[in-house]
């Protein structure tokens, strides 16, 4: 355990380097802007993997607190007249209450049940969404919002907010993994293997299962204001069930119960949508195919199939020393 951790803070402090080299190694806006999607989706599904990874709670409702809390920051920063950190706050505030509502109701089931109360949920946020037109501008959504300027730094030049979506990563990656390593989330991974016996002992399953999720539906909430001040714009998309679905997906690919996999995941995701589909048609084709070869090859993920990998290339030049010794020996007699 202790050896998987220094990995992943290996691997962290690696991949934290290289994403603040980038607008250095990388001169066009259009891959800066690639790497700012990348950010966002990966703090989206590093949030739905706390659920589905470390509580075996499969969500197909994920994309509610990304769209709410869009909603809620572009509506008060341009309809309501709140200034830029009031709407953050707020929008992330009241996308938090949510989730500690949806938690409530859909922790009253578990394992398929609890996935299609889920579903459910955020299938009524997008008919609301869809339908409201007169609050949410229906198919055609909400726009205009400016990019804040705290401490007068230009958020619309497109270096300035990579970095500030990156600050927030970085933030997500050690809370979480903070609260990976702590009591609770030790808890949640008991509850997830064997909740009986967890129950047994004393511990308050639902309780832990619902401190989770609100502390999920609190990334999502961020990742949600931060989707808000990159595009712009929201429409009833940002709730639908296939943004949920391809947040899973990240999370999937990436490696579930890993702390980058998700990381790894939304990277594969975005760009296979967003570059890869500028020179193929059929990207969801492809992007089908590679799943496939993942789960055939590399059925846990990528991120723990490569380090599995690589730990069976490192036992292989001694297996074969072995092999050779009693050879040797032979010949010596």
């Amino acid at each position: 355990m202790i050896r998987a951790s220094r990995q992943q803070a290996v691997l962290a402090l690696v991949a934290i380097a290289a994403l603040l080299a980038m607008p250095w190694l990388v001169t066009s806006d259009y891959y800066i802007n690639i790497a700012t999607q990348i950010v966002i989706a990966a703090i989206l599904a590093m949030s739905l993997n706390v659920l589905v990874g470390f509580g075996g709670m499969i969500s197909l409702g994920h994309a509610s607190y990304l769209g709410v809390a869009a909603y809620l920051t572009i509506y008060l920063s341009t309809h309501a007249g709140v200034g830029a950190l009031g709407s953050a706050l707020i929008a992330i505030g009241a996308t938090t209450l949510l989730a500690m509502l949806f938690g409530y109701l859909a922790l009253r089931a578990s394992g398929l049940g609890f996935l299609m109360i889920t579903l459910a949920l955020g299938q009524i946020l997008w008919g609301i969404a869809y339908r409201w037109a007169s609050l949410t501008g229906g198919d055609n959504g909400l726009g205009g919002p400016i990019r804040p300027r705290p401490f007068g730094i230009d958020l619309m030049n497109p270096t300035a907010f990579f970095y500030f979506t990156l600050i927030f990563l970085v933030l997500a990656v050690w809370l979480i993994s903070r609260f990976v390593q702590s009591g609770l989330g030790q808890s949640l991974q008991g509850a997830r293997d064997q909740p009986r016996r967890m129950r047994a002992l004393g511990y308050n399953v639902w309780l832990i299962q619902w401190l989770s999720f609100v502390f999920a539906g609190f990334w999502g909430a961020i990742a949600g204001m931060l989707y808000a001040y990159y595009h712009q714009f929201v429409s009833p998309q940002a709730l639908h069930l296939t943004t949920s679905a391809e947040t899973l997906l990240m999370v999937v690919a990436g490696g579930t119960g890993t702390l980058f996999g998700p990381v790894v995941g939304a990277a594969l995701v975005v760009i296979l949508k967003n570059v890869v589909s500028a020179y193929i048609t059929r990207w969801l084709m492809l992007l089908g195919v590679v799943f496939v070869a993942i789960v055939l090859f590399m059925p846990e993920g990528i991120v723990p199939g490569l380090r599995r990998l690589r730990e069976t290339m490192k036992m292989r030049p001694a297996s074969s020393a072995e092999a050779s010794l009693p050879a040797a020996e032979e010949r010596t007699t």
